[in-house]
């Protein structure tokens, strides 16, 4: 029911929402989040683009940066390889791979991130490849990439994960390597509030429940589902993935930017970041 609803509601502008408990299968989410990301392009990138950068590699809002995590290789490893940029938002990511010698490919699911993505390749003069899509249907032949990866994109909005795990399994040579950061599980149970207020349990760790808004009308407008620890490892293994690492960033110390809920006085207690490393193991 509600995915038609979504599907009735169309271009309509976006205007006030609320959260509402409701179910919201793959089409439903894709539908109320590229909604949403198209009319939220302009402010979140008001609000985030000087810390994202225009060619830069940012992991998390722990300000854990590619250059120095390296968690795609070496820099000189870099050079010559294809790779997928999941959820690439206005693609900055890619932008610095490819000043880094890689043939880096970027999609993303809203048309309103991706005009992001145009203008800041006109601003720096390095061009990508860019392309609107659903990660659990992904336009690419099988084995095309080296490597993949999504820097908080769009793996937290997908309802049907393990398939996208099964599309970027897919997508990969033998071997090659799917990273991605999405929001610390654990951080589900608490209020997505900064401060002491998001410093007390809420709900349950084990409530898979997504967190849906709605528009005046009803209709989903953001869509965002939880997975735990452990629902994201059988995915992948699931999926053929071998896990080679799940990376826990602490805060930096001395580092005072905040991000919405990620803000220093939380990220000293508990974690807010996941990052799984893994590779494509045998058919």
């Amino acid at each position: 029911m509600a995915a038609s609803a979504g599907a009735a509601a169309g271009d309509r502008p976006l205007g006030p929402t609320h959260p509402k408990l409701i179910p919201a299968d793959q089409l439903t989410s894709q539908r109320a989040n590229r909604r949403w990301w198209d009319a939220d392009a302009d402010a979140y990138h008001d609000e985030h683009g000087e810390f994202l950068g225009q060619a830069d590699f940012v992991w998390c809002p722990e300000n854990l940066r590619e250059s120095d995590a390296q968690l795609l290789g070496a820099p000189e490893s870099l050079v010559g390889q294809r790779i997928l940029e999941v959820g690439c938002g206005s693609a900055p990511c890619s932008r610095w791979l490819a000043a880094h010698g890689a043939l880096p490919v970027a999609f993303d699911v809203s048309a309103g991130m991706l005009r992001h993505a145009v203008t800041a390749a006109r601003s720096t003069g390095v061009w990508v490849p860019l392309v609107q899509a659903d990660v659990v249907q992904l336009p690419f032949a099988t084995g095309a990439f080296d490597t993949a990866f999504s820097a908080f994109g769009g793996i937290p909005f997908v309802a049907d994960s393990a398939g996208a795990m099964r599309e970027v399994f897919r997508v990969l040579k033998p071997g090659g390597r799917w990273v991605f950061s999405v929001t610390h599980p654990m951080r589900w149970i608490f209020a997505d509030v900064p401060g002491p207020a998001g410093m007390t349990a809420i709900q349950s760790y084990f409530d898979r429940s997504p967190y849906v808004e709605v528009d005046e009308q009803g209709v989903p407008a953001y869509v965002e589902h939880h997975r735990t620890m452990g629902d994201r490892i059988r995915e992948l293994v699931a999926a053929g993935f071998v896990v080679d690492d799940v990376i826990e960033p602490q805060w930096p110390e001395g580092f005072t930017g905040t991000w919405g809920q990620w803000t220093p006085e939380r990220g000293e207690v508990f974690p807010g970041t996941a990052i799984f490393v893994a590779h494509r193991g045998k058919p």
